[in-house]
C-alpha cells in the first residue's frame, strides 16, 4: 500500500462559507447596502466640500461646479447620493431600534429590511419632488 493510500482524503471545499453558498435575502441585501451607502456618503461628503470650495472660489468656479451637477451624469449622481442618504438614515434607525432590543425575530427582521429598502426609494423620490416643485431645476 502506498503512503498516499493510507492518508484520509480531504474533500476540496471552501474553508468558510462564501456568497455563492447563500441564497440572497432581504437581510443580506440590507447589510450590504448599509455598508455601500456609507461609502457613497463619504465620497459625496468630499464632493460637497469641493462644492463649498468652488463657492468660496468665486462665480466662475461655482458656475463650473453647478454646470457639472446640472449635467445628466451629475443629476444621476445627485439622485444616487440622495437615495444613499435616505437608505442609510432609515436603516440606521432600524439598527438603533435593534440595539434597543426590538425587531430580532426573523419575520420582523425581514419586514424591517424591506421597509428600509422601499422606504428609502420613497423618501428620496419625495425629496426630489419637493425640491423640483419648489425650486424648479435643482
Amino acid at each position: 500500500m502506498a503512503a498516499s493510500d493510507s492518508e484520509p482524503r480531504l474533500r476540496e471545499r471552501p474553508l468558510s462559507p462564501h456568497l455563492q453558498v447563500y441564497r440572497w435575502q432581504a437581510q443580506m441585501a440590507s447589510s450590504i447596502l448599509h455598508r455601500a451607502t456609507g461609502v457613497i456618503l463619504a465620497i459625496g461628503a468630499l464632493a460637497f466640500v469641493y462644492g463649498l470650495m468652488a463657492l468660496a472660489g468665486g462665480a466662475q468656479r461655482w458656475t463650473a461646479f453647478a454646470d457639472c451637477l446640472g449635467s445628466p451624469l451629475g443629476r444621476v449622481l445627485m439622485a444616487g447620493f440622495s437615495w444613499a442618504l435616505a437608505y442609510h438614515l432609515i436603516n440606521g434607525i432600524r439598527h438603533l431600534l435593534q440595539d434597543g432590543g426590538l425587531g430580532f425575530a426573523i419575520p420582523d427582521f425581514v419586514r424591517n429590511s424591506w421597509i428600509s429598502i422601499v422606504g428609502s426609494v420613497v423618501l428620496a423620490a419625495l425629496g426630489w419632488v419637493v425640491v423640483l416643485s419648489h425650486w424648479g431645476q435643482a
